[in-house]
């Protein structure tokens, strides 16, 4: 059974206006090619050619520019909201788009994977895919070095694999190691159980991955690769002089 992908493409990208007040950030351009592509063109090498992308903000855009995803060798699928619905509203609305196609979008756990569509990354998805989750294993998330505008990072990688919030340390032997506190990279490879159950509309991402942390639920890995942000049009200028600049 092939696992699907999620692609993060409703933000409004206010801090990159004004070049996303008539165009969707993802499709913002460095390098000759959208941000977006470089995403879609890094799962389908991996292996994952069934993709799912949300949208809102300038959405019709999205679909007009990406297809069905023929000319990259996958399947596009849109998850449309209208308005956003933050990261884990997103995906509880498109959890029937990312059910296995033998279930019927049914209702049974499944696994998948979620990545954004307006950042840069290197990273091979074939090690996510590869991840089964475990028993009791509700996400399993790629974690990187804190860069300059995160300093104070996201949560705690500890040496055995375990993610955990950054207070749950605080005046607590760490028994399992030496914990990095690091910035969560938007990747992941999540169960279908920790988004079916949550309210209708918008809602954020993060406290459903601190609640899974606190039940032991969530492991991690530090991300080998190249991995920006592009959440500023000074970062979108220096990713198209960086790729600009290769052979």
């Amino acid at each position: 059974m092939s696992i699907k992908a999620l692609i993060l493409a409703a933000g409004y990208g206010t801090r990159m206006r004004p070049l996303t007040e008539h165009t969707p950030k993802p499709l913002l351009q460095a390098g000759g090619k959208a941000l977006i592509e470089y995403t879609i063109d890094s799962l389908v090498k991996a292996g994952v050619r069934d993709l799912v992308i949300n949208h809102a903000w300038l959405g019709e855009q999205i679909e007009a520019a990406l297809g069905d995803g023929s000319r990259y060798g996958a399947r596009i699928r849109y998850s449309a909201e209208g308005e956003p619905l933050e990261t884990a509203g997103g995906i509880r609305k498109a959890l029937p788009l990312l059910a296995s196609d033998d279930a019927g979008g049914g209702t049974n756990d499944f696994e998948f994977i979620v990545t954004n569509g307006d950042v840069y990354c290197e990273y091979d998805y074939s090690q996510l895919l590869e991840h089964r989750l475990g028993t009791g294993q509700l996400a399993h998330v790629l974690l990187t070095e804190n860069p300059e505008h995160n300093t104070a990072g996201d949560f705690l990688l500890y040496d055995d694999g375990r993610v955990r919030t950054k207070p749950l340390i605080q005046g607590t032997a760490m028994s399992a190691g030496q914990a990095r506190v690091m910035t969560f990279s938007g990747i992941g490879r999540y169960r279908s159980s920790m988004f079916s159950q949550l309210p209708a509309g918008a809602y954020p991402l993060a406290p459903v991955l601190r609640k899974a942390m606190d039940q032991g639920g969530v492991t991690g890995q530090a991300l080998e690769a190249t991995w920006l942000d592009i959440g500023t049009v000074d970062r979108l200028q220096a990713l198209d002089r960086m790729l600009q600049s290769r052979p």
